[in-house]
């Protein structure tokens, strides 16, 4: 098994050495990610790389927050190896354990109580100044405006059909899984995991009958910069790739590649939300 995580939240959590220590109980060999090494206070064994963990392992114990997760996804797609999620950050929507649930966790793996999940990226493409570029995300793909205030102008076509312009400060493609973070804080729907659906979400538009879109996940959308009054961007799980000017176009479509998410038994996507977002009911 291996165990790769946020640096900082790994050490003052005290959960990779713990964690390390358990699995070696159990008579399982632990492989680390440089990143954890040091917290790890001599157990396990040192990988050169995320990707060569991946290969080694038949699961990773991911240990962090949800961006984490998303990190680790990019970098292991293609090795089909399941992630299991540890939160030691904030909301963890793509956990399925919180540290203090440690122990409970790692039984319920052996005892092979846990299903796994496949959860479709999506990547984005294009040429821009004169690079070509192909980016994947879990979450989504986010064409934003930098720090100056003014609206940018995007054409947006799907399956090679005009949508609309959108005038905006930016436009969020998101999967199921990233329905749950800056989609949802802009508005957006949220959306069950398994569902085989992409959500486009402008984010402030000029126009208020400009309002979220789910189109199916085997929809091509490209979206073409129009004018420039402000800075541009294209990122990928929050991660900035490059600035856009009039007249780049970007490609978003289903990537053929999946990360593969472990769920553990107890936990489901609806119960998540009960829990991450408050969601009571009605009081009487």
């Amino acid at each position: 098994m291996g165990l790769i995580g946020n640096t900082g939240q790994a050490i003052k959590s005290g959960v990779v050495r713990k964690t390390a220590k358990l699995i070696e109980q159990s008579g399982r060999k632990v492989f680390l990610d440089p990143s954890v090494s040091e917290a790890a206070k001599g157990h396990g064994i040192v990988l050169a790389d995320s990707g060569e963990l991946a290969r080694m392992c038949d699961l990773l114990m991911v240990i962090g927050g949800d961006g984490t997760v998303l990190k680790v996804a990019r970098d292991t797609a293609g090795s089909n190896t399941p992630l299991l999620g540890v939160n030691a950050g904030r909301l963890g929507f793509l956990t399925t354990a919180s540290i203090d649930e440690l122990k409970l966790a790692l039984d319920n793996l052996w005892a092979g109580k846990f299903t796994i999940d496949p959860m479709p990226l999506v990547e984005a493409s294009g040429t821009f100044g004169g690079k070509k570029i192909k980016a994947l995300a879990l979450n989504d793909i986010l064409i934003s405006r930098g720090a100056n205030p003014r609206l940018i102008e995007m054409k947006v076509t799907i399956d090679g059909e005009p949508l609309t312009t959108y005038r905006s400060d930016g436009l969020i493609v998101a999967t199921p899984a990233g329905s749950t973070a800056y989609s949802l804080a802009a508005g957006g729907t949220v959306v069950t995991p398994h569902a085989e659906v992409l959500t486009l979400n402008p984010v402030c538009p000029q126009a208020l009958s400009n309002r979220p879109l789910i189109v199916s996940f085997s929809s091509t959308i490209e979206v073409t910069i129009l004018k420039h009054r402000a800075e541009s961007y294209l990122s990928a799980d929050g991660q900035m790739l490059t600035e856009l000017v009039i007249g780049d176009q970007v490609t978003i479509r289903r990537s053929r590649q999946k990360a593969r998410l472990v769920r553990l038994e107890g936990h489901s996507f609806f119960e998540t939300l009960r829990h991450k977002l408050h969601w009571t009911g009605s009081i009487a």
